[in-house]
């Protein structure tokens, strides 16, 4: 488990002194407690999803399987895709906390080709799921409508977005976007070997080429993916409301998957710390820097979600106000104040805590519950979208809108085991990183 693990730091064996730098130890990989890690998502994945079966012999079960699976593909799109848009983030800002994520980051890049897979079941069943899938055609929006099965908005609406909401439109979309995002994912993570492999590597034209290389291909290649991401989580997510229009919901959305990802991120890293070679190099500076850098995107994602409740709401129009409405009425006001305490207020307070950002222990709860908040906001994106959302969240008589933790747990758990199995592949440390020696110095801070 361990090939290509095996590379050199600045020394072959670890010192921990505090009057000269740390050295790295000569194995750069954990295979041993990654792989511990990989046969637990295994087995999570294998429990859930038979529970999940069982919802199969329900009509409300069966009416949420899909439902739920949608959920769990767009978190797991979250990471793959944020991972990547991160990763290119990273490129072009630099920085410290690069080098502790970046393994992560293209671990998490390099699962796209399972989340491209993953869309098949979406894109098979996707009438199930879309009135425009439903009533593809002109003629089926007309017949729908006379049987009163759509209101006139949406009749409207479907015909007037048919060039990109038909079911062969968003198939084509759907593999332009993946292909793009698949050929930068393949450049940046094959430069990153070839990198730490230039035989001039630990020089200053070394550092200075391969900087620029990077930084030219991902400065067009984070503009590129906000344009794809917004297309896509248009045709995944808000389509589910046809007649629903948002200015800044890539924006939104961007900033969202940033969010997670910084979460799953971080938890990664100080998991990781607990062995060699993380536990070299994540020092309690670079540790605060990635707290101060999540709560950033915290503040980001309240600002831009606040802003387009506070100006749709204001305008009082009624082609957008019926989105939120179906969100705060009845049981769904339960929830909403549950997404704004969990995915909001909770992550803000703590991560004012300059000694909770330092602590490890606080920091894995607090990266694990910014995960399942991430969770709920998809619930809550999701679900109201349909006509029988309303009486969906009692339990009784409706078991099956448990599918909604079943089915995203077991996508999650498969989605898991292959980035652990990435992160796996490659030594978890960059030695042609001009910031190693810097943060192999001896830690300073208090």
């Amino acid at each position: 488990m361990s090939s290509g693990h095996e590379q050199h730091g600045v020394a072959g064996s670890h010192h921990s002194g505090h009057h000269g730098p740390r050295v790295l130890p000569a194995t750069l990989g954990s295979p041993e407690l990654i792989t511990a890690w990989r046969t637990r998502a295994i087995i999570a994945c294998v429990i859930f999803t038979l529970i999940s079966l069982a919802f199969v012999t329900t009509h409300e079960g069966r009416n949420h399987l899909l439902r739920a699976y949608l959920m769990g593909y767009m978190t797991c799109f979250g990471f793959a895709g944020g991972g990547l848009a991160m990763l290119m983030l990273q490129y072009v800002s630099g920085g410290k906390w690069g080098l502790l994520l970046r393994r992560p980051l293209e671990a998490m890049s390099r699962t796209l080709p399972l989340v491209a897979l993953m869309f098949v079941p979406i894109g098979l069943l996707m009438k199930h799921l879309y009135l425009w899938a439903r009533y593809p055609t002109a003629a089926d929006v007309a017949s729908a409508y006379s049987g009163h099965l759509i209101s006139l908005e949406e009749k409207l609406v479907m015909n007037a977005k048919r060039a990109m909401l038909s079911p062969s439109s968003v198939w084509v979309q759907t593999a332009v976007i993946f292909a793009i995002l698949l050929t930068f994912m393949f450049f940046l993570n094959r430069w990153s070997l070839q990198r730490d492999a230039d035989p001039a590597q630990g020089t200053e034209p070394s550092f200075d080429r391969w900087r620029v290389k990077f930084e030219n291909l991902s400065g067009i290649g984070i503009f590129i993916y906000v344009i794809v991401m917004t297309a896509g989580a248009i045709d995944w997510i808000k389509s589910l409301d046809v007649t629903w229009y948002s200015s800044i919901w890539g924006l939104q959305f961007l900033v969202g998957q940033g969010y997670a990802v910084l979460a799953l991120g971080i938890l990664t890293v100080i998991l990781l710390s607990r062995v060699e070679p993380i536990k070299t190099i994540l020092r309690t500076t670079e540790q605060h820097d990635l707290g101060k850098f999540a709560f950033a995107f915290v503040m980001l994602n309240i600002y831009l979600t606040f802003a387009e409740f506070l100006i749709i709401w204001s305008g009082n129009v009624p082609d957008e106000i019926p989105w939120y409405l179906n969100r705060i009425h009845g049981g769904w006001w339960t929830i909403c104040t549950a997404d704004f305490i969990c995915h909001w207020i909770i992550p803000f307070c703590l991560l004012l805590s300059r000694e909770l950002k330092r602590n490890k222990t606080r920091m894995i709860w607090l990266t694990c519950w910014m995960i399942f908040a991430r969770l709920l906001d998809m619930f809550w994106l999701i679900e109201p979208n349909f006509r029988d959302a309303a009486g969906n969240l009692h339990i009784s008589g409706n078991v099956g809108i448990l599918a909604y933790i079943t089915v995203p747990l077991a996508v999650l758990s498969l989605w898991g085991a292959y980035y652990l199995t990435q992160l796996n592949a490659r030594p978890l440390v960059n030695v042609n990183d001009p910031h190693l020696e810097e943060i192999l110095e001896p830690e300073h801070a208090h």
